[in-house]
């Protein structure tokens, strides 16, 4: 059975004091063996949290870094700097970074080689516009980013990747897709993953739903057969909010 995986991404929010009281109330709450509690936070915060959360079932992660070791690269972290205090996962691609970064496939690729290259787990994220799900273009493009994505990986760093999928047109916006819907482009994404590899190691890729996820949606998702998580933006801001979350993991796990 696949692990049930809810990452909260905190994006650009939270002063050093709210971030570190956060981490304080949830650390000590129960994650089942086959869920995994994962908060998403800004660098500055990333030392305090992993060492406020050492002992505990919560991890940690960066929302993004550079694929480089090294080098004259202004602003930007690396993942052995990540790796080196303690951070387990990154996210990569996320619509944000494509939209406001010029982050493309082709970077996205590089920095999911560079996670494995250091010991990190890849989040990887894909997902539609709009405009392109009006033009019954999800599947395609979709399909077209999952494999760039993944290019160049083995099959063991393949089963290890997150995929998150994230119709843009839904983050931030209040507007989920139906459960149906997400579960659609999850399962296609699981097709794709076993096209490029093998149906065994498709199975054991850990597909999340992102896109005004809350608790009172996360059942629902969960319970489909292909979503095995979610990347949370809004709703993982509030310690019990992102409990609850957890708690639908556990449920069923």
């Amino acid at each position: 059975m696949r692990n049930k995986v809810i990452a909260g991404n905190w994006k650009m929010n939270k002063s050093f004091e709210e971030a570190t009281q956060f981490i304080d109330e949830v650390k000590g709450m129960e994650v089942a063996a086959n869920t995994e509690a994962i908060v998403c936070a800004p660098f500055i915060y990333l030392t305090n949290l992993v060492e406020r959360a050492k002992g505990s079932n919560v991890k940690i992660a960066a929302q993004t870094m550079h694929y480089e070791e090294s080098g004259a690269f202004t602003g930007e972290v690396s993942p052995s700097m990540l790796f080196s205090i303690g951070v387990t996962h990154v996210v990569i691609g996320h619509s944000e970074r494509r939209e406001y970064y010029n982050e493309t496939d082709d970077t996205v690729n590089k920095k999911t080689i560079a996670a494995f290259d250091h010991n990190l787990t890849p989040i990887v994220c894909v997902g539609e516009t709009l405009e392109q799900r009006e033009a019954n273009e999800t599947l395609s493009h979709i399909e077209s980013q999952v494999k760039q994505a993944l290019a160049n990986l083995n099959d063991d760093q393949i089963t290890k990747t997150i995929i998150a999928y994230e119709p843009i047109w839904a983050i931030g916006t209040g507007k989920t897709a139906s459960s149906e819907d997400a579960n659609e482009v999850c399962a296609h994404i699981r097709k794709v993953v076993a096209d490029i590899t093998s149906q065994a190691t498709a199975d054991k890729v850990v597909i999340q739903y992102g896109g005004s996820v809350k608790p009172d949606n996360i059942d629902e998702l969960l319970q489909t057969s292909d979503i095995d998580g979610a990347l949370v933006g809004g709703a993982s801001l509030e310690p019990a909010s992102f409990k609850q979350l957890v708690e639908a993991g556990n449920r069923l796990s």
